[in-house]
């Protein structure tokens, strides 16, 4: 599947993922919106970027509510769209560049290709993981360290592409791909935290 159609799936998703949540979240009226806001700001406190976080999925606290698990699902969900649009950047500019006489910035740019490439395919298992869970204790904790290990992976990925330019001269292109790719890890950390944040709510005997 190419990145362009993979962006329209991407769309697609999120928008009928949502829209279910929504309307299964329950018989009784939602609660008042800022309850689940403040649940949303509180909850991003405990990441790394909670600007980032907040300013990422505070647009969803309808669908999130107060509820832990919806929220891990949403930020997953949020992340892979970005990272998916960040893949696609890539693949774009590593076609129409100018690389000069830099080998090193382009190779540079062709691994970041392949990692993105990588991380996103990651950062869906992750989400059908979430889509999936059931059970309860020790079943429920196994499933999610599934989801633990691969978005860890994704982020290990997202940190392989900034990593790659360490020794490579400044440059637009340079200073373009690893300022994008920063925000983009930011987005992943906050979801691998909000799902450690989940796992530590699910109690065990």
């Amino acid at each position: 599947m190419n990145i362009q159609i993979l962006s329209i799936f991407l769309y697609l998703f999120l928008f009928f993922f949502l829209s279910t949540t929504l309307t299964t979240a329950g018989n009784g009226p939602l609660p008042p919106q800022s309850n689940g806001t403040n649940f949303i700001r509180t909850s991003c406190k405990t990441t790394l970027y909670p600007k980032t976080c907040f300013k990422s999925l505070s647009g969803y606290s309808s669908a999130i509510q107060q509820d832990p698990g919806r929220l891990a699902r949403v930020a997953i969900g949020v992340t892979l769209f970005k990272v998916n649009n960040m893949a696609k950047y890539i693949s774009n500019i590593s076609r129409v560049a100018d690389y000069g006489s830099s080998p090193r910035v382009a190779a540079a740019v062709h691994d970041c290709h392949s990692v993105f490439g990588d991380a996103v395919a990651d950062i869906q298992d992750s989400l059908r993981q979430m889509r999936r869970l059931n059970g309860s204790g020790e079943d429920l904790r196994f499933q999610l360290s599934n989801v633990q290990t691969w978005m860890s992976a994704a982020l290990t990925n997202e940190e392989t592409c900034t990593d790659g330019f360490e020794d490579t001269p400044d440059c637009g292109i340079k200073d373009d791909v690893c300022g994008r790719a920063v925000k983009v890890k930011e987005v992943t950390s906050n979801a691998l935290a909000l799902v450690n944040r989940f796992v530590d709510t699910i109690h065990t005997p």
